[in-house]
């Protein structure tokens, strides 16, 4: 079984044998946040419960496709965990919320499901007694939590809560999750670095417990002169909890759970599991997921202490990290072999080796004791050092060999170094040159040199170029020639200025963008440059006369990154769209759309053969995309961005939210006119392959008819002769065609093609399947397709006369051969 929940708060259910989907439970109106499946009575009750964003949790019958009780004493969202055990037959729920609370719920059959139980026990030793007197059920039952519904199987037992000597947080509930033997449960709260962690006591123990609670709560009431006003919870009632106070003969949350102990990760925990291990002394192991991408595995183990106390001590086993960054990507460069890579994040620096995958180099660089910010790097040639700027104004030079920082200019600016790019040597110039642009507004130019006391290389000023607003970005052309060489630099008024290298003399000022350019970057002709800005245009400029050649959209939010690749007009850009798109620079059209990062985008690096992209965000991954040898085609790359707008615009017009909060926002305002609202619905979705594979059947069903009446034509002007095969049919019989279509569509678009047939096309399809069927071809597909259409058209079935035969002929043979494939099923399930 399979189940999945949705940000729209519908819930889907899925045969994952035919990959298709069974229905969709609708109710929710808020994302879903957890889902888990109960069995009752044995598996004769199958339930589903769904906690959302709502602050509702749900409990669904499976067989009967409805919702059965609602839970509404929650605030905000809610995440829950249940847990069966296997030998005392317990089930319990726990639910959290944006409250810090966690409500523990006893799952158990009905009251009314419990009565019946009886009364047919009843029934069968007493037939005489139960006949004459009939058994009253009543809708429902009073008692001191207030009213609650015979058929309500969640009760609320008490909260887990921890000892007065322990803090916990109380802020919302990030997630809950049992041990696999169901002896120990773990609660995670949001922001936290903490996750507790409590036993559960077996039915033996809770009831003694149970027992001594109840023998002191009798002591201190008889002691007690005013007994009446007090309390008699030993469970406090958390803050918005709609619950009266509890049944106190009844098995608290309390008495089943006990603290166990907490442990403390070195950073903020994101989650956590159990690890399906004993653990030598009686205790348990978790593992915890970081926020800095890291994990780490901790030990709860009881230890004894002199005059037989013992206590639990929490020890953190063993850390695990894969090299990643602990947090979002600001920069990725390639060396000039393609061989290393550097990504830049917050405090860490990392050398990748791009062949092997694998990080090579974690720096961590400082200056005078303090971590430095680092956002943007460039390796200088020989690959051996890069450099790096910060946001504190500081340049760095780092040995990618020893990892050291060989060489800083502390306050190189007086702001934050947002670009740095590299003058290559030339036949004509032997030495390099760096530029780096600031928010202090200057654009300052660097010489490499080497220091005196050791080979490693050094940077030294030797022009300022002051600017009127804080600068953005700042690139080099590639022309060799240093009179022709110019300089780019966006600024923040929104504006692109140029200037030559050598005498830093104004050229051309570009205007165009509403918001400032984030990047800027120019062919290797030095014919066109390209600027992506804030406000998610790309522009394409002619660096002879600073004309606009073409402005470009197609992001939907700020392109953070452009690169050209080298010997071409063609350019990558990211964006804080969470894609990577592929542009051609001279027909001005996009060729394709790379999805894969879950956050934003904001760095890209181009191999200097163009055979692979790398790329960063602030999701913490580093992508890299190879090019492959298959062709790429515009218009099938246009046709699929139309169809992934069209089913986007499909998912916002049948939002199960937005349709319950129309309908919940009637003007009558009735709260009983929400009963009539449907809980589930069939689990399709109307997208543009589905409406094709409709279109597809139609086709089919009027070719098969055609192909049937020239061939009845055929016979009677031609008797005794054979004709030939109709190619449009590929050579099949039309019956035979039909079902050939048919199997042609994916199991998940099936349904949803068929709700585009019109009533005249269903009929048709009915009686193909009848021919099918005797024929003996396409059993289990002609079955579903005929049930699925007589029960979405059954109104209009039973008003048509014409169909009656039809369907007794279809009822007839499907029971024949389904009768025989089961038959054929279990003989081979016998041989085996």
């Amino acid at each position: 079984r399979l189940a999945s929940g949705s940000s729209d708060g519908s819930v889907v259910l899925w045969d994952t044998v035919a990959e298709t989907g069974l229905f969709r439970l609708l109710g929710h109106r808020g994302g879903i946040t957890d889902i888990h499946f109960v069995s009752l009575q044995d598996g004769e009750m199958d339930l589903l419960v769904t906690t959302s964003l709502d602050g509702f949790v749900k409990v669904w019958d499976l067989k009967g496709q409805c919702c059965i009780q609602t839970i509404p004493s929650h605030r905000g969202e809610s995440s829950s965990d249940a847990v069966d055990k296997s030998g005392d037959e317990r089930i319990r729920l726990i639910t959290g919320s944006t409250d810090g609370q966690a409500r523990v719920w006893s799952i158990e059959t009905s009251k009314r499901n419990k009565q019946n139980i009886l009364a047919t026990s009843t029934e069968s030793k007493d037939n005489d007694q139960s006949s004459t007197t009939p058994t009253i059920v009543e809708d429902d039952v009073v008692t001191n939590q207030g009213t609650e519904s015979l058929d309500d199987v969640c009760h609320y037992m008490g909260c887990l809560i921890a000892p007065p000597n322990v803090s916990t947080s109380a802020d919302r509930i990030a997630c809950i999750h049992f041990h696999p033997n169901g002896k120990y449960v773990g609660v995670l709260h949001a922001n936290s670095k903490h996750v507790d962690v409590y036993f559960v006591r077996s039915v033996q123990e809770s009831l003694r417990k149970k027992q001594r609670r109840l023998r002191r709560r009798k002591e201190k009431t008889s002691k007690a002169s005013n007994a009446s006003t007090e309390n008699t919870s030993t469970n406090p009632k958390p803050k918005g909890q709609k619950h009266k106070s509890l049944d106190p003969d009844m098995v608290k949350a309390s008495d089943e759970f006990e603290y166990f102990g907490t442990t403390r990760a070195s950073h903020k925990v994101k989650g956590f599991i159990f690890v399906p291990f004993k653990e030598s002394g009686g205790g348990v192991r978790l593992v915890c997921s970081l926020a800095t991408n890291a994990l780490e595995v901790h030990s709860l183990t009881r230890k004894k202490k002199r005059y037989l106390t013992s206590s639990v001590v929490s020890t953190k086993v063993s850390t695990m990290s894969m090299g990643g960054h602990p947090t979002g990507i600001r920069a990725v460069e390639l060396s000039s072999d393609d061989a290393l890579a550097c990504t830049v994040s917050k405090n860490t620096t990392k050398i990748w080796n791009v062949a092997k995958r694998s990080c090579v180099q974690s720096l961590a660089p400082t200056v005078n004791d303090l971590a430095c910010y680092g956002l943007c790097t460039i390796f200088l040639p020989g690959n051996t050092h890069l450099i790096l700027g910060t946001r504190e104004g500081h340049l760095l030079v780092i040995d990618i060999a020893a990892g050291d920082v060989v060489y800083v200019e502390e306050n190189a600016h007086d702001g934050a170094i947002w670009s740095v790019d590299m003058r290559r040597p030339t036949s004509e110039q032997s030495s390099i040159a760096i530029v780096t642009g600031s928010a202090d507004k200057t654009v300052r130019f660097w010489e490499v040199e080497s220091q005196e006391d050791s080979m490693a290389p050094m940077l030294v000023h030797s022009r300022t170029l002051e600017m009127s607003d804080d600068v953005i970005a700042v690139r080099y052309s590639h022309n060799e020639d240093p009179t022709k060489r110019m300089v780019f630099v966006s600024c923040l008024d929104s504006t692109i200025k140029v200037f030559f290298d050598d005498t830093l003399k104004f050229f051309l000022s570009l205007y165009g963008h509403k918001l400032p350019a984030l990047a800027v970057d120019a062919s290797d002709d030095d014919t066109i440059l390209a600027s992506s800005g804030a406000d998610k245009a790309i522009k394409i400029w002619g660096l002879d006369f600073g004309d606009t050649h073409r402005t470009l959209y197609g992001h939907e939010d700020s392109v953070t990154d452009l690169k050209f690749v080298r010997r071409t007009h063609n350019f990558f850009t990211t964006s804080k769209d969470n894609t990577v798109r592929y542009w051609d620079g001279d027909r001005f059209e996009q060729i394709l759309i790379l999805s894969g990062h879950f956050a934003e985008v904001s760095c890209l690096s181009v191999s200097r053969t163009g055979a692979f992209v790398m790329t960063g965000g602030l999701d913490r991954q580093v992508r890299v995309w190879e090019r492959s040898q298959d062709m790429v085609f515009l218009e099938e790359e246009r046709e699929r961005e139309l169809e992934n707008t069209f089913d986007s615009i499909g998912r916002e017009e049948e939002g199960t939210s937005k349709l319950l909060l129309k309908k919940g926002e009637g003007e009558d305002g009735d709260d009983g006119d929400r009963d009539d609202e449907p809980q589930t619905e069939a689990a399709v979705k109307k997208s543009v392959l589905s409406v094709a594979a409709g279109d597809r059947i139609m086709e089919a069903l009027e070719r098969a008819d055609q192909e049937t009446k020239d061939a009845s034509t055929f016979r009677r002007k031609n008797p005794g002769k054979e004709r030939m095969p109709n190619l449009l049919l590929l050579g099949m019989e039309p019956s035979q065609y039909v079902l050939w279509v048919l199997k042609s569509i994916k199991q998940a678009e099936l349904e949803q093609s068929l709700l585009v047939l019109p009533l005249g096309h269903v009929e048709r399809v009915l009686y193909y399947l009848i021919l099918l069927l005797r024929s003996g071809r396409g059993i289990e597909i002609c079955a579903r397709v005929s049930v699925f259409l007589i029960k979405t058209h059954q109104n209009q079935i039973m008003s048509s006369r014409s169909t009656v035969v039809p369907l007794r002929e279809l009822r007839r043979l499907l029971r024949e051969r389904l009768s025989e494939s089961r038959d054929t099923i279990g003989f081979n399930l016998a041989a085996l």
